[in-house]
């Protein structure tokens, strides 16, 4: 299964239609370095080799963890290897995260990502919006256009939007994929400590009628502890495990969804990438909803 991002650009990225969110490499609270870094190079060494060509990092991963493990992992890089990363966002000495969007903070981000991933360009970068504040949605769209006409980004996207942020991303310019929180058992808008989380169920229409991949994020950690007896039941009948059915039941949602489920077991890694090979009928997907 594969799925195509910027389908109309000149330089359309194609990509297996599973992935691997690497937050979970880094630190309690998304912050310093991981626990067994001999195992989180080995995650990423495996998942590449299993055919996973998606890989989803940020340089306020840690900071600068996730990415700076995929470098000394991976690196040089498969020709197929397609790294997508995000800004818009930073995080505090207290570990909190806020906003850091204007163009200035913007074209600092990608420089960084740029050095800390050991790449010219950067295939596919997420906007991700944490509260507009001062600086308008078209002012941070515009800094990142201009940084993919001089050549340092090759496909822009937006991640944690709203349907209308979305509606008006795609009057501003072509928006190649959006990341937003998804997952059988949380669709819609979730509160969390550090401002609202918007839904993919919100977007997914929107995104499907444009071509637009929706990558989910956070699917199973938030998922799972709400998912109730109907997805337990299906995974008994796939003889899987109910993390596993999330992943498939994503993949059978739409075919315009990229899961990008994220570990930091090397076990866990491999029984993701086997959800994969679950097929659902139209009756599991009809009695799941």
């Amino acid at each position: 299964m594969t799925i195509t991002i910027a389908q109309h650009a000149a330089q359309p990225l194609t990509v297996s239609r599973l992935g691997y969110g690497t937050m979970r490499l880094t630190g309690p609270e998304i912050w310093g370095e991981p626990a067994d870094r001999p195992q989180a190079l080995e995650i990423l060494k495996t998942a590449v080799a299993s055919g996973v060509n998606f890989i989803d990092t940020a340089d306020y991963y840690g900071e600068d963890v996730t990415n700076r493990l995929i470098a000394e992992a991976l690196y040089p890089y498969p020709t197929d290897l397609i790294i997508c990363t995000k800004v818009g966002a930073t995080r505090r000495p207290d570990k909190s995260w806020v906003p850091f969007n204007t163009p200035e903070n913007l074209r600092a981000s990608i420089d960084n990502n740029l050095r800390t991933l050991r790449q010219g360009q950067v295939q596919l970068v997420h906007l991700r919006l944490m509260g507009h504040g001062p600086v308008p949605l078209d002012e941070q769209l515009g800094a990142m256009f201009e940084m993919q006409r001089e050549g340092k980004i090759q496909h822009v996207g937006l991640s944690n939007v709203t349907r209308a942020e979305l509606e008006e991303g795609l009057q501003l310019g072509p928006i190649a994929t959006v990341e937003n929180m998804y997952s059988y058992a949380q669709r819609t808008t979730m509160e969390l400590p550090h401002g609202a989380n918007p839904g993919g169920e919100e977007v997914l229409d929107l995104c499907e009628q444009h071509g637009i991949p929706l990558i989910p994020f956070f699917s199973l950690v938030h998922g799972l502890p709400n998912a109730g007896d109907k997805l337990a039941e299906i995974a008994r009948k796939h003889n899987a495990t109910e993390a596993q059915l999330n992943i498939a039941w994503l993949l059978h949602k739409s075919p315009w969804i990229l899961p990008i489920p994220g570990t930091s077991s090397l076990a866990h890694l491999r029984e993701n990438l086997k959800a994969a090979d679950i097929k659902l009928s139209a009756a599991d997907m009809a009695y799941l909803g």
